[in-house]
């Protein structure tokens, strides 16, 4: 392997690459020079899906199908995908552009949880869905018998408000910078006469979550 490749990414995968490339492709966003993630978050997206369903169909013999959905469709949810990758703290190696890591992408929750999903999808390529299925079955651990989805921080953010009988939260975009490609929102949600809070996005609704997130962080 090459110096250049992190070695807390091989210690994170469990899994020393072939092909540098394909794996710095995982870890490369677009507004960055060569290969994006974009691909292989697409074939990953599927294979985490595939390796998800067999694993509880494996550990809830008993469920119905709806059940076994929802639980999939928790694990697999981005939100999810970017908690694994900053368990294992892959925000440091992410490849990024100045004006998105300016914008706090390596911070972003859509974009962590894409990293880690185009992992799988490299890992899939060189090591197969053994290899795939490995990785999902280790870093997702105990995760996988969590009964309830997680809320989305909008969601939440609305309910906690609505229950401290506070008015509720308004969201408004800050500014839109890059180009049509790429663009960046920084949009900021308040609550009024309470506080205030600001997120960083590649779309207004990714802007919005990350914006929500950072507001429950100062008021609950």
């Amino acid at each position: 392997m090459s110096a250049a490749f992190p070695a807390h990414v091989i210690d994170a995968i469990g899994h020393v690459p072939r092909d540098e490339k394909l794996f710095l492709a995982a870890l490369t966003h677009s507004s960055h020079a060569g290969a994006s993630y974009q691909r292989l978050e697409f074939l990953g997206d599927r294979v985490l899906g595939l390796v998800m369903g067999e694993w509880l169909f494996e550990l809830f013999p008993d469920e119905p199908e709806g059940k076994l959905s929802r639980r999939l469709n928790a694990l697999v949810s981005g939100d999810t995908c970017a908690e694994i990758a900053r368990d294992l703290d892959l925000g440091p190696h992410l490849r990024l552009g100045k004006q998105a890591r300016d914008d706090g992408a390596q911070h972003s929750s859509y974009v962590l949880g894409d990293i880690v999903e185009a992992l799988i999808g490299a890992l899939f390529l060189e090591a197969g869905l053994d290899g795939a299925r490995a990785f999902v079955r280790r870093v997702w651990g105990d995760r996988v018998h969590l009964d309830k989805a997680p809320k989305h921080p909008k969601a939440e953010l609305q309910e906690f408000a609505a229950a401290k009988q506070w008015r509720p939260p308004i969201y408004e975009i800050a500014s839109r910078s890059g180009p049509h490609h790429a663009p960046r929102f920084v949009v900021t949600v308040t609550i009024p006469g309470r506080a205030t809070a600001e997120g960083h996005g590649t779309s207004k609704q990714e802007a919005e979550t990350e914006a929500a997130r950072a507001m429950l962080e100062q008021v609950k």
